[in-house]
């Protein structure tokens, strides 16, 4: 570890400042537990121009008006926010995790890596993305409705969207973009027992709408074809660097292996969001950022003290109560306004 950075030292800190981030860095910092959330900004999230699937938040919301509110909730509870990239980490003789980032190094019991993934985007000519380039079936499938969509890609996934695409529109083509598809033969018969057409010559160009939002694609053949927009089915670049550094399992696809409350094969050490198995959502995020904050107060809250404990230290003194830190006492007595006293 470099020797000319400041230590800050925490309970609890997050890498990674998306919605299942976020929601960690939250849980633990209500239950108190002195926080920091490490973000180096942008991510999947950021990106999106308008929220679905997520009750009491309107679609008019962006992914940096959702964030922005997460950040000033955080900061209100006492959580410390730091923008920084955290580039290796180990863990000490004391057994705390030390996180080395570009302007200080993190100490601290409990990590949660919320470090997300990279979606693989094709080579250009490319609508733009949120305006016709999309890589969220789930989230945007729902704004093609009875529209002309477009899948691309060659791989069996992007068989497989086209058809659930069917689902909402009738006019579904996939562009292999000059590769051969690589689908096995039951996914051949799939498609041809579908109107799906599969269009093989590649993309030469982009026609955008005034409102900026794909119109047509042109084809090295000489056709366009009119679209109101598609998914890429690249496949995903999972920001596992941190987890395989600590000595985390991972999943043949890269994703980090957890158990159900988002805890790793290493002692400590939490993943959650999208850089774990499972639906890359919102709501799910959130859950996953819940369910390891709690367990991680589960582990690290000092109240009720084990057998083993009492008969090393003696009952609990009436001033060691409560538990929590100072600081994050004062701020919520500052925050609730429950009026009187």
């Amino acid at each position: 570890m470099s020797q000319s950075l400041d230590t800050e030292s925490y309970d609890v800190v997050v890498v990674g400042g998306g919605p299942a981030g976020q929601t960690a860095a939250l849980y633990s910092t209500r239950l108190g537990h002195r926080t920091a959330l490490v973000d180096r900004g942008g991510g999947r999230a950021a990106m999106m121009q308008e929220v679905h699937n997520l009750i009491g938040t309107r679609e008019e919301t962006s992914g940096n008006e959702l964030l922005g509110v997460g950040k000033e909730q955080l900061e209100e509870y006492g959580c410390d926010l730091h923008r920084d990239v955290i580039a290796s980490c180990n863990r000490g003789s004391d057994d705390r995790i030390a996180l080395e980032g570009n302007s200080a190094v993190y100490e601290t019991d409990a990590v949660v890596l919320a470090t997300g993934f990279n979606d693989v985007r094709p080579d250009p000519p490319l609508p733009r993305t949120g305006r016709g380039l999309h890589y969220c079936l789930h989230c945007d499938a729902h704004m093609f409705v009875d529209k002309p969509v477009y899948v691309m890609g060659h791989a069996e996934s992007t068989a497989h969207v086209a058809g659930i695409m069917l689902n909402f529109t009738d006019d579904v083509d996939i562009l292999t973009r000059g590769h051969e598809p690589e689908w096995s033969g039951d996914t051949a018969d799939m498609l041809e027992n579908h109107p799906i057409d599969v269009v093989s010559a590649d993309v030469s160009g982009v026609q955008n709408g005034e409102d900026g939002w794909l119109k047509a694609l042109e084809f090295e053949d000489g056709t366009t074809r009119e679209y109101k927009g598609g998914f890429a089915m690249y496949g995903s670049e999972y920001n596992n660097g941190l987890a395989r550094e600590l000595g985390c399992d991972l999943n043949d696809d890269g994703t980090v292996d957890i158990g159900d409350h988002g805890e790793t094969s290493v002692d400590g050490v939490y993943a959650v969001g999208d850089v774990t198995p499972g639906h890359n959502q919102l709501p799910i995020a959130l859950a996953d950022g819940a369910k390891a904050g709690i367990s991680i107060h589960f582990a690290l809250r000092e109240f009720p003290r084990t057998p083993e404990a009492l008969r090393e230290a003696g009952p609990v003194r009436d001033e060691e109560v409560p538990g929590i830190p100072d600081e994050l006492l004062e701020q919520a007595v500052d925050f609730h306004t429950y009026g009187g006293d």
